[in-house]
């Protein structure tokens, strides 16, 4: 349809537009695609419409409209993107419209401005620095083109939501800046301690912690907004021990970039220390333990730990209980090793596993609980008993079928036929002093030897009969 101009496909369930769709349509001046499932559109196919003058979007999915969205759109003077999910649009989509840089090149803001239309309105907009040019575009007194509702509203930020976007101010984007009321800390063995991380940037940043036992020591992180632009991170160490001394980096990223800022902690040895940290703080207060479970299955696990020592060369105890099971097993490792495999544990049985530096007992180490997974041995022992159950009840069910099929086409056998097969001899079998035998040669021949217990013989073929006495 070479000569085709409006194209009307509204509310309908339209989700892709193919890259070639339009591409035998030359002279379409109107496409209408309201209230599809459009989440993004082909916009380099609209080369093949040079003479496309109105595009209806409404009430689609559409969240993302590239910068170069329009470029190929020469004579397009109506766009209607509202009641979609856009968040984040740049003001470089309309700069690159060629009906607006045509008005601004000769100057005809009062002859166009009542043909350019555009509606944005009934969008998710995300209201910061990311709009800020939208918003000076809208705002802008020289803008040769209406907007059919002017009340863009925000959604997000939660503190800006249900604003209008040309009433906020918006500040200009920029890399996080982060900060910290000490950089460098000094804190005793067993106290609490809570390091901040201040970041300051437009958009609003995310702030994440490395510091080096962060995949065995997890702390929790409180998060929260001081200012329109700042976010305010707290890392909190409770009962601090000498492994804990270290660099802790605060990294905070927007779109811009992302900045980082490094905090020391220094763990100094107490004295005295409280009770309640001897399972992981040993008699000299320098050495540190942490035990985990790394790999569970029915019948063992893999231990993993870390350590610290004031000793290089340190060897440990392993302890595995179960009062369950009834079992104690106490295992010496060397020095250089961290890792342990328990094996021929019963299945679905509670155990624990402690493990102490040097030959100290298991109070005075690292210990783990673990349950041990059930075994499915005995439900597939179930399950093939049922099948071989299964498979006998249609065995059992199709022996008369198969029984008869053979006896009709077969040859006979005497056990359940010797009077049929020896019709001569029908007077000498009588139960029950002989039981009858038949020996099969060939079932092609269908011939068959008889023989009972007065020592008669008949052989019966196709075409041949034989009788044979004793």
């Amino acid at each position: 349809m070479s000569t085709l101009e409006y194209l009307w496909l509204n509310f309908n369930n339209i989700t892709v537009i193919h890259l070639g769709a339009l591409e035998h349509l030359p002279e379409l001046r109107e496409l209408r695609l309201q209230g599809n499932k459009l989440r993004s559109v082909p916009w380099t196919a609209f080369r093949a419409t040079p003479f496309l003058r109105v595009l209806d979007l409404k009430g689609n999915r559409i969240d993302i409209l590239p910068e170069l969205a329009l470029q190929f759109l020469a004579n397009l003077t109506y766009l209607d993107l509202s009641s979609n999910r856009l968040t984040v649009v740049s003001k470089n989509v309309f700069l690159n419209w060629p009906s607006y840089q045509k008005c601004q090149q000769l100057h005809c803001r009062a002859k166009i401005l009542s043909s350019m239309v555009l509606a944005l309105d009934n969008n998710p907009w995300v209201c910061d620095c990311r709009l800020r040019g939208l918003v000076q575009f809208v705002k802008s007194n020289s803008l040769p083109v209406i907007l059919v509702n002017s009340y863009l509203i925000c959604q997000d930020p939660v503190y800006k939501a249900g604003q209008l976007l040309h009433e906020i101010k918006l500040s200009v984007c920029m890399k996080p800046q982060i900060s910290t009321p000490s950089a460098n800390i000094t804190i005793q063995v067993g106290q609490n301690v809570t390091l901040h991380c201040l970041a300051q940037a437009s958009p609003s940043p995310t702030i994440s912690w490395n510091y080096p036992l962060s995949i065995w020591r997890k702390f929790n992180v409180l998060t929260s907004s001081t200012a329109e632009d700042a976010v305010l991170s707290q890392l909190i160490i409770p009962a601090v021990h000498l492994v804990d001394s270290g660099n802790y980096t605060c990294v905070a990223s927007n779109f811009i970039g992302r900045s980082m800022l490094v905090i020391s902690l220094h763990v100094q040895p107490a004295q005295v220390l409280p009770a309640s940290y001897s399972l992981s703080i040993s008699r000299e207060g320098n050495s540190y333990i942490d035990l985990r479970v790394v790999k569970q299955t029915v019948h063992g696990i893999l231990l993993e730990w870390f350590s610290v020592a004031n000793i290089s060369e340190e060897w440990f105890t392993l302890y595995i209980t179960s009062e369950e099971a009834l079992r104690k097993e106490v295992v010496h490792i060397g020095p250089g090793i961290n890792t342990y495999a328990v094996n021929n544990l019963l299945p679905g049985t509670k155990y624990e596993a402690c493990l102490s530096m040097g030959s100290r007992p298991p109070h005075e180490g690292r210990c783990v609980v673990f349950v041990t997974g059930r075994d499915g041995g005995r439900l597939e022992d179930r399950e093939r008993l049922l099948h071989i159950s299964v498979v006998l009840c249609v065995l059992l069910l199709a022996a008369p079928v198969a029984a008869y099929v053979w006896t009709a086409e077969g040859p006979c056998s005497c056990r359940e036929w010797g009077p049929h097969c020896c019709p001569r001899h029908r007077h000498a079998l009588r139960p029950p002093p002989a039981v009858p035998q038949c020996k099969d040669r060939s079932f092609r021949d269908h011939l068959a030897v008889c023989e009972d217990g007065n020592g008669h013989r008949h052989m019966k073929g196709n075409e041949e009969k034989e009788d044979d006495s004793g």
